[in-house]
């Protein structure tokens, strides 16, 4: 099998050590198979997106030492190729149109679960409404390359969304359509959307995608719990020392560099990063405190 990674950033904000963090795995772990590392911007919520993050970001990749190969792929590029998606579902009976606000959601089961109600009392043509993948029992199982074995029974989540009721595509459907577009055939990212995977997972099966092999690395969390987030204003990076910044996530995710590194340049202890990196070292706690 070629091995095909990729690192796919929002351009909600900059880049900080959180994205280091999964960047870096990312990158390594492709470099480490002889591997290829692409770089895909889903830029899908123009209403959250921060004016230079689409420039930004490669830049400070680039500043970093984390070259990707190829083009960069931009999400919203690529509506059609979701719309396609969402008709083969729609056709395939595997998803309906939902107008449900969350607060009648609330009302009716007590919990944000959503319980189907627009798949039995269908709203009407002329109704503003969402798209949901229907679930009913399916259950889905992987085994994970840090966190180890997962299962989930889908149901107990309810239909997911996967077109939003504002037009929007839903981060679950695209990222299942460019995984299959760009051949993804390894996903090395934070352990925030393990859950996430699972309803990938399901779509990967109802589309007829193959499954990548999916490793989720621990997120850093600030001293009061909270996952390092552009949301919770997390420093960006110091584009203009990527060494110090490089070593502390290497330690963060389990790797050993030596004291000399400290003085090596970037390509130097990339290098040494690539030639000795160990996933099996990463830890397995879904989140761990981290302070600048």
């Amino acid at each position: 099998m070629t091995y095909i990674g990729r690192f796919a950033p929002s351009p909600t904000g900059l880049l900080h050590f959180g994205s280091l963090l999964a960047a870096l795995a990312g990158y390594l772990d492709a470099r480490a198979h002889q591997g290829r590392w692409l770089l895909r911007i889903e830029d899908l919520d123009p209403p959250r997106e921060y004016p230079t993050a689409r420039l930004q970001i490669p830049r400070t990749l680039a500043d970093f030492g984390l070259h990707w190969d190829g083009d960069i792929l931009f999400q919203s590029d690529r509506l059609r190729h979701y719309q396609t998606a969402l008709d083969q579902l729609h056709q395939q009976q595997r998803a309906y149109r939902c107008d449900c606000s969350r607060k009648q959601i609330q009302q009716r089961s007590g919990t944000t679960v959503y319980d189907g109600h627009c798949r039995q009392q269908p709203p009407t043509t002329e109704t503003a409404s969402a798209w949901r993948a229907i679930t009913d029992d399916a259950s889905t199982a992987f085994d994970d390359g840090v966190q180890g074995p997962q299962r989930c029974q889908l149901s107990e989540g309810g239909d997911f969304v996967i077109k939003r009721k504002d037009g929007l595509f839903a981060y679950q459907l695209a990222v299942v359509v460019d995984d299959a577009f760009q051949q993804i055939s390894h996903i090395v990212r934070g352990c925030d959307l393990l859950e996430e995977t699972h309803r990938q997972l399901h779509l990967q099966q109802q589309l007829g995608f193959a499954q990548p092999y999916y490793s989720h690395i621990p997120v850093a969390s600030n001293g009061v719990g909270q996952k390092l987030s552009k949301q919770n204003l997390a420093q960006p990076l110091d584009n203009s020392r990527p060494v110090p910044q490089l070593i502390e996530a290497l330690h963060f995710l389990g790797q050993q560099p030596p004291p000399e590194l400290h003085d090596a340049s970037l390509d130097e202890l990339l290098s040494w990063a690539a030639t000795h990196w160990h996933q099996a070292q990463i830890p397995r706690q879904p989140a761990i405190i981290w302070e600048p």
